[in-house]
């Protein structure tokens, strides 16, 4: 008997072993290695092809029945050679996205809607960002199903670049071949809530092509970012890795040339009007995030910031932010540090009390210098607050790790001495974390 030979085969896509089932429902479909040279599906691995003339089936049944526990566990084997991604990918994958091309809205029964004049200009109309967010959320709260050729009530197609037509309010059905004409092209470090992130593979247009909705960043590491998007089996919002599952390198982001603020750039003349949770936060970098900062700077906040207030949201926005709300009395998650339409009407409409300055402390001397505020003790800070903390450290025999200085940088040697002195107070654990906080500075100055 000849000696069967062994090839591995891609499986078909609705392949229904054990393995490609739970890989189509934790991984997108992938049928060859990526870019990167990473495995593509992972339930590959378990099918194969046996050469053996008339021999064949017997082998390959033989081998089957000798490993069925092997076989019954591939996703527990090749789980190993998955990455750990937040989220959960769409269902089938995005390397077979289809879509419709180009299409007037869908107009109610009897009525047709316009036809759509090939070359015709569509003028991109005004919105906001949280227009946009506001929009494709009400698909998500709906669930639309996806769908290439049905059409939500609103008129839009439900599909990928139909979802992005009716959360930009476009006048028509676009699809990835044409959303690029309505944008400006921008460079990943600019995206804001609202951007999309566009792939479209001229080749084979319904092979990978998608579209998403940038919500922002998750975390500083700016590696994953919330996604509004339209995929099966319906519109949904949720983690994803940037830029996306897969066809990662592919993906160009942009910004909808009918944005009228938010884009990092002057504010309209009244920016009174709260612009939404989407503008605040890690990740956020827009100008009404400078209007906050400077808003909390004119209430007392200004001992938070080191320098500016700046467009790039960061922690002493959320610390000036959070001081404001527990000065008018609000607690839990009323002072967390995010601005809602409360705190927002508050500061720009000039209500409730100022941040209060930092005091002494009950029996202290009046000569104690007030606290500037924990951003200035932070590794990368550049103060003069550090030297004349610095300087009473050395002054109240707590200088001892300084091998030159002290000096506006803030280093280790700096953070060693002021734990040095908290723990002289009896503080352990995280009060003697070498952070100076009010207390810290109340009781090294008095």
């Amino acid at each position: 008997m000849k000696t069967p030979v062994f090839e591995e085969v891609d499986p078909a896509r609705d392949c229904d072993c054990p393995g490609c089932v739970h890989w189509r429902r934790v991984l997108p479909f992938s049928s060859r290695p990526g870019p990167s040279g990473a495995l593509g599906h992972p339930a590959a691995r378990a099918h194969v092809l046996a050469r053996a003339g008339a021999a064949r089936t017997p082998v390959v049944l033989a081998l089957a029945a000798a490993a069925g526990t092997v076989l019954g566990a591939v996703p527990a084997a090749a789980a190993v050679h998955g990455p750990v991604r937040p989220g959960i990918p769409p269902a089938g994958g995005q390397q077979d996205t289809p879509q419709g091309h180009r299409s007037p809205l869908h107009g109610p029964v009897g009525k047709p809607a316009l036809p759509v004049r090939p070359g015709a200009a569509v003028r991109a109309t005004a919105t906001t960002r949280a227009a946009i967010l506001s929009r494709a959320m009400t698909w998500i709260d709906a669930q639309v199903p996806y769908s290439m050729d049905d059409y939500w009530r609103d008129g839009y197609r439900q599909d990928c670049s139909g979802f992005v037509s009716m959360a930009w309010n476009l006048p028509g059905n676009e699809w990835t071949g044409s959303l690029d004409s309505f944008g400006v092209r921008i460079s990943r470090d600019r995206l804001q809530p609202g951007d999309i992130l566009l792939f479209h593979n001229p080749d084979n247009p319904e092979k990978g092509s998608h579209v998403v909705i940038f919500g922002g960043w998750t975390d500083s590491t700016h590696t994953q970012y919330v996604a509004y998007e339209q995929a099966p089996p319906h519109a949904r919002k949720q983690a994803t890795p940037y830029a996306y599952w897969s066809n990662s390198d592919r993906y160009v982001p942009y910004r909808y040339r009918g944005i009228t603020e938010g884009a990092g750039g002057p504010l309209p003349s009244s920016a009174t009007r709260y612009p939404g949770a989407a503008y605040f936060g890690t990740g956020a970098n827009n100008a009404y995030v400078t209007q906050l900062g400077r808003l909390l700077v004119d209430r007392g906040g200004r001992r938070f910031y080191t320098k500016g207030p700046g467009p790039r949201w960061s922690a002493a926005d959320r610390r000036a932010t959070e001081a404001f709300q527990r000065a008018q009395g609000w607690k839990g998650a009323d002072a967390d540090g995010l601005p809602g339409p409360r705190t927002w009407s508050y500061l720009v409409a000039g209500k409730g009390r100022n941040i209060p300055a930092v005091t002494a402390g009950p029996g202290s001397s009046p000569t104690v210098p007030g606290y500037p505020g924990r951003a200035v003790f932070r590794p990368g800070a550049n103060d003069a607050h550090v030297t004349q903390l610095g300087k009473q450290l050395v002054k109240k025999g707590f200088g001892t790790h300084y091998t030159s200085g002290p000096g506006p940088r803030w280093g280790e040697a700096d953070r060693r001495n002021v734990e040095a002195f908290q723990r002289a107070q009896g503080w352990r654990g995280g009060a003697a974390d070498g952070y100076p906080g009010p207390e810290t500075w109340r009781r090294l100055f008095s």
